[in-house]
């Protein structure tokens, strides 16, 4: 069981979080909403990234600020790995593609530096993947999104309620299995065979400022972030919910 993060002072102007691992910045969008200001991280160039941002693999630069002492500009770390090593749409559905079982995991790693920063911490994966404690989960439906996007989350040094996962009005609309069904809720992953236009993509999660297609199936919707920020402030604060 986690254990709740010590009461601490939040900073008279937004708190600082730190975003690893950011792609285009679908969850910094959910905690500049929720009211922290968001620094993002990535080894690739996010020119679409909304918040400031720089480019360094994400571990030596979270490494670095833990040995500088700089991390204690911070006030919470936001992480989302890359997935593609054992998740279970690589290894099951991809399966028959060569994909999946190749990628390097950098859970642990992750982990291990983020417990040594002595902040509150999310580490956010899809599901299928038993790397992570599975201390939250989120979907779509939860939040009348046009996707599910089912995503897990490991809390770090904080704790709060798991929602209430509202039933699925409907499939998802798409190929899967050489059958086709309609749905509610379209598919932000691959291309072909009834997933998502990069509109429909945009329109479901909540995520305009990048139209590139690549960063739109690798993000989560800011709502899980939101939400997710707006308990982590309120476990920093002190304030009831």
């Amino acid at each position: 069981m986690t254990q709740p993060v010590p009461i601490r002072r939040v900073p008279d102007h937004r708190p600082r979080l730190l975003d690893l691992f950011c792609c285009a910045g679908g969850a910094a969008m959910g905690y500049h909403r929720a009211g922290f200001e968001v620094t993002g991280v990535d080894i690739a160039n996010r020119s679409n990234y909304p918040f400031t941002f720089h480019r360094a693999d994400a571990l030596e630069y979270l490494a670095a600020l833990i040995a500088s002492g700089e991390i204690e500009q911070y006030t919470a770390v936001h992480t989302s790995p890359p997935c593609q090593g054992k998740c279970a749409l690589t290894v099951g559905t991809n399966a028959s593609q060569g994909w999946g079982g190749t990628h390097v995991d950098l859970v642990a790693p992750t982990r291990a530096l983020l417990d040594k920063t002595g902040l509150p911490y999310v580490i956010e994966q899809p599901n299928g993947r038993a790397e992570i404690r599975k201390d939250l989960w989120l979907c779509g439906e939860m939040f009348h999104l046009g996707v599910l996007r089912h995503r897990n989350f490991e809390l770090g040094g904080w704790s709060t309620q798991q929602p209430t996962h509202p039933k699925h009005r409907g499939y998802v609309r798409g190929h899967r299995h050489g059958v086709y069904r309609d749905g509610p809720y379209v598919a932000p992953y691959g291309a072909g065979g009834g997933k998502a236009t990069v509109p429909e993509m945009q329109q479901a999660m909540g995520i305009t400022w990048t139209d590139i297609r690549e960063e739109l199936t690798e993000a989560i919707p800011p709502a899980y972030t939101q939400w997710i920020g707006t308990d982590l402030l309120r476990s920093l604060t002190g304030v009831a919910a």
